[in-house]
């Protein structure tokens, strides 16, 4: 029978509770790759205590992210309740690239730039599945072109991801700008016709891989 876990001490819990608040600070502002020394140094704890509570820097993923992506749900419910499909679409994707450029760690985790755990996987996939209850409803209605896929989706987030990386310091507002070119060529009444297919899951998840063995 399995043993029930041993409730930390007092001390040990104030000095996890730090750590949390520390390293989702820290990963707001630096990204999922900051120091976990920095973390440490910052919470005034030692780094031995840091690894003590959290033996890798996927452990502070797993302890911070599902909560966080929990975010995609409440975006995902008001875009579905939207009156207009469209204005749906656009809330969703407005929604979704505000949380990206306003913290870091979210938009390294969204663009999947380093593994996740499968708690944090399944936070991400549920987002995705609103994204294409989403996507269908403004195709549905003829307001979304009729070839953008929930693949397309995928890309469009990792290139926009790289927009918020790269100018977050200097324009933080510049994603917008970026989205609106992105809408106008998404809407079904301006939609010319596409010879590139849509990348298959599998070339789709090769290329994202690679990205992430590149950050």
């Amino acid at each position: 029978m399995a043993t029930e876990a041993k409730p930390l001490r007092a001390d040990a819990a104030r000095n996890r509770d730090k750590l949390l608040a520390t390293a989702a600070q820290v990963f707001a502002e630096r990204g999922l790759d900051a120091p976990l020394e920095e973390i440490a140094r910052r919470a005034r704890v030692s780094i031995g205590t840091l690894y003590n509570h959290f033996p890798t820097r996927e452990a502070f993923f797993d302890a911070i992210f599902p909560e966080r992506l929990a975010a995609l749900d409440r975006i995902a419910a008001t875009a579905l309740a939207a009156e207009d499909s469209w204005a749906g679409f656009v809330g969703f994707l407005e929604g979704l690239f505000t949380l990206q450029a306003t913290d870091r760690g979210m938009n390294d985790a969204l663009a999947q730039r380093f593994p996740m755990s499968s708690e944090v996987k399944e936070a991400c996939r549920r987002g995705f599945v609103h994204a294409e209850r989403i996507i269908k409803r403004a195709k549905d209605d003829g307001r979304l072109r009729a070839d953008f896929e929930s693949q397309d989706l995928v890309t469009l987030i990792w290139a926009m991801s790289q927009v918020i990386r790269e100018s977050m310091d200097v324009a933080p507002l510049t994603w917008k700008r970026h989205l609106a070119f992105f809408l106008d060529g998404l809407r079904a009444d301006a939609a010319g016709p596409i010879t590139v297919p849509t990348l298959p899951q599998e070339q789709l998840a090769e290329v994202m891989q690679y990205s992430a063995d590149q950050a």
